[in-house]
């Protein structure tokens, strides 16, 4: 069967993944390219005493799998496989020590880690604050956000395997003496650039914000009480930023840390860019999708529903390629080799959520959809475990295992013991600790949710777990060519009711939404809902569904409307802290209306929409706002 792709992910491939010959010409084709990453891929299993026979085979397991575009791996996997440099993993972790020979060591690091095509999180509350005294030298300290610019400036002058430049994390912990400074980095859009920023906020800062209390910030070294500040004001000015640029984010560290699954091996202290991953430092993830609008069958009636059969295949296969990932990575740094080796953690997650909602003509805020949602990640994190169990049986166990909360054998049966839709019921979760006890498991985690990016463009999906941006926008492809793009599922469900002209799609741009059209049935307006016109705290329990069953994070962003007001936002983290989110990313429409580059008043509908793969701002390039970095652009 011919590999069907969109003519968008045509030109990301060229752009982007496929191979090119020294004088920099195309050397491959799109089918030539998932032939490189399967048999690369599968060779894993070679040194595990399978047979060339038995890994041609799977190798054809994994092409077709890709092909299909039912599960796509992580970008470094399709652009580096094959290739003699051989980074695979998108996300990695490193700690930035407080002393000046550690943070350029860390710097030198991550300059490594960006030229083989991945990205870096990094806590910077290890470091001392600004002013404080050196008595080696008698100077005083820059702070972080001093080192944060280098990290920056170093981000900047690298390319990602020719690609795309260098995605950055950069965390500091709330009760840090330098926080106030931090929250406030970003107000000025020309700084930090490389740099998604989050505070690390603490359950002891989140009850004293709601009992209007006092909270101390702390010197990381001394441990001394170096200011004493009002809750309620701190949270405010994170509040007011967020409101003002999107930045900073708000990781729940604590909450990260509670269910972090090593503990035995330490505490994790930061993320990677886009908030998915918590790892410990030097961890690195690797990553895949599954597409689960190709996981959908249509019953005698017409409508669509969930091949429960075919996503259990399509997951177990999945897990037995992330492994094989682990298996053939060439890792930058010993340091990361030791612990990727040691916990193998894997993340795979879902793009087409909003597809498969709209084939099933189930509105993205409604209680059906987060039942689904329950259902779905109850299913993945079950059967993800079940396969990590099987591999555990062939290959051994994650060598931390003995540090890990699986040793106790309780793990799922207490926490999903009231899961409330019964996809896997308690008997099962109680028979997979039982397996899990006895024969260990392969992996430290198996599931995440990440934004899929340019990924979701290949497998020609809606990304993530996110609703549609927009039904109807203008593409430019990066050869200032601007194509109309109209939601396929859309323009069938017009085309069926008479409704659709190309006249009428361009009408739209302005808004990319139907809500209020009179020629529109109220039918279409409940299901066909964009990002913009869903309520915020839809946004905030559609993720924390997700959350539930995901051992490691969940990548969304929670829109508002530009009317949203700092109290709207404020009220928004509560939720998230209450609903128990890992972390929340929040973009308020046209928020970003200072920026370098920004959009005229009529295409007002991107002003300062984030990137769905690294989170940077989108930019207003040849009359399209697009990533600086990923072939992602929408145009009004």
């Amino acid at each position: 069967m011919p590999l069907a792709l969109t003519e968008n992910a045509k030109i990301v491939l060229q752009k982007r993944y496929l191979l090119r010959n020294p004088q920099g010409e195309i050397a491959e084709t799109p089918e030539e390219l998932f032939q490189r990453v399967s048999k690369t891929i599968a060779a894993g299993d070679l040194k595990f005493g399978k047979t060339s026979k038995e890994v041609e085979a799977l190798a054809q397991d994994f092409y077709q799998l890709m092909t299909s575009l039912e599960f796509m791996p992580n970008s470094p996997t399709l652009m580096n496989a094959g290739k003699p440099e051989g980074q695979l993993s998108a996300c990695f972790v490193l700690p930035v020590p407080d002393s000046l020979q550690g943070i350029f060591e860390t710097l030198k690091d991550a300059a490594l880690i960006h030229q083989s095509g991945g990205g870096t999180g990094f806590s910077f509350s290890r470091l001392r604050p600004k002013g404080d005294f050196l008595s080696y030298t008698s100077g005083v300290t820059s702070g972080p956000l001093s080192f944060m610019d280098v990290y920056n400036a170093a981000t900047e002058a690298i390319k990602q395997g020719g690609t795309r430049r260098g995605a950055n994390m950069g965390i500091l912990r709330v009760d840090h003496p330098d926080i106030e400074a931090f929250i406030h980095a970003k107000n000025d859009l020309n700084r930090l650039t490389n740099f998604n920023i989050s505070v690390a906020v603490t359950n002891a800062f989140m009850q004293a914000v709601e009992a209007d209390q006092p909270f101390d910030l702390i010197h990381p070294k001394t441990k001394a009480i170096a200011k004493t500040v009002s809750a309620r004001h701190l949270m405010q000015q994170i509040v007011d930023s967020a409101w003002r640029t999107g930045e900073p984010g708000v990781v729940f560290i604590d909450k990260i840390n509670a269910e972090n699954v090593t503990p035995g091996i330490g505490e994790i202290e930061a993320t990677n860019p886009c908030g998915e991953v918590p790892l410990l430092p030097y961890e690195a993830c690797n990553l895949g999708s599954i597409n689960l609008s190709k996981m959908l069958k249509q019953s005698s009636t017409g409508s669509f529903e969930i091949d429960w059969e075919h996503f259990q295949r399509t997951i177990s296969k999945g897990i037995h390629f992330l492994e094989n990932v682990i298996v053939q990575n060439t890792f930058p740094l010993p340091q990361i080799q030791t612990m990727v080796e040691g916990n193998r953690k894997i993340g795979m997650g879902l793009m087409g959520w909003a597809d498969s909602l709209l084939l099933m003509k189930i509105p993205y805020d409604s209680e059906e959809a987060l039942a689904l949602a329950e259902n779905v990640m109850a299913f993945m994190s079950y059967h993800s475990k079940l396969k990590s169990v099987a591999l555990a049986k062939e290959r051994g166990s994650f060598a931390y295992f003995d540090k890990s909360v699986y040793v106790n054998g309780k793990c799922f049966r207490q926490k999903y013991a009231t899961q409330s839709q019964q996809i896997i019921s308690a008997a099962e979760w109680e028979a997979l600790d039982k397996e899990i006890q006895t024969h260990g498991l392969r992996h430290a985690t198996t599931l995440c949710l990440a934004p899929t990016g340019t990924i979701s463009i290949i497998a020609g999906a809606s990304g993530g777990i996110e609703p549609l941006y927009a039904l109807v926008f203008m593409r430019n492809v990066m050869e200032n060519t601007k194509l109309l793009e109209v939601n396929p599922i859309f323009k069938e469900a017009l085309v069926e009711k008479g409704l659709y002209s190309e006249e009428r799609m361009k009408n739209m741009l302005a808004t990319g939404s139907i809500q209020g059209l009179a020629e529109m049935p109220e039918t279409l307006q409940n299901i066909f809902k964009t990002a913009r016109d869903i309520s915020p705290s839809w946004h905030v329990r559609m993720q924390a569904v997700f959350q539930k069953y995901c051992d490691n994070a969940v990548s969304k962003t929670i829109n508002f409307p530009e009317t949203a007001t700092p109290d709207d936002i404020a009220e928004t983290y509560q939720a998230a802290y209450h609903l128990g989110l890992k972390g929340i990313t929040v973009y308020r429409d046209n928020s970003r209306k200072q920026q370098p580059m920004s959009l005229e008043k009529s295409s007002e509908i991107i002003d300062g929409q984030r990137c769905p793969e690294c989170k940077k701002t989108l930019q207003l390039i040849e009359g399209c706002f697009q990533c600086p970095d990923c072939q992602y652009a929408y145009c009004g």
